[in-house]
């Protein structure tokens, strides 16, 4: 959520049945910690945000890159048609930063997205995805700290 110039990073809890908490992460600047176990395969929580066209996501990818400032953007795509903005209405999930060895993966079912547990997460772990860029978008330096880090979020 944004007030002024200052971005409030909030979990809704409405969008997951465990205690989430936002803290400064090793990884890149805040990060979801879990407040509890989360046991192995459970939904964790649901990726919202403003739904968009490709073509108004490009756009507002393009005022971004233009802007000068740091290179932030929060989109998650949902099918061929439909990307889901999660600056806008987000329910925290859009914090949850790349590893190259996650503890969480990725589910698309019924035009919604979530994020499963892949192990038992243990209280206090920070929770990760693999973004599994394009190797055709903007190359991104990857930070995760991983033994089998790819050095790059995309894929290779």
């Amino acid at each position: 959520m944004r007030t002024g110039k200052r971005i409030v990073a909030r979990i809704d809890p409405r969008f997951s049945p465990f205690l989430l908490l936002v803290r400064r992460s090793p990884i890149d600047r805040y990060g979801i910690f879990a407040g509890e176990t989360i046991p192995r395969n459970r939904r964790v929580i649901e990726y919202t945000g403003e739904r968009i066209t490709y073509r108004t996501a490009n756009g507002r990818f393009r005022r971004i890159l233009r802007s000068g400032r740091p290179r932030r953007f929060y989109f998650f795509v949902l099918n061929k048609r439909w990307v889901i903005d999660g600056s806008a209405g987000g329910t925290g999930a859009e914090l949850v930063n790349h590893s190259c060895e996650p503890n969480l993966v990725r589910r698309r079912i019924a035009g919604h997205i979530y994020y499963y547990s892949r192990k038992r997460v243990r209280s206090g772990e920070e929770l990760s995805v693999d973004y599994r860029f394009s190797k055709d978008t903007i190359r991104c330096k990857c930070r995760c700290g991983a033994p089998k880090c790819r050095g790059t979020i995309n894929l290779k």
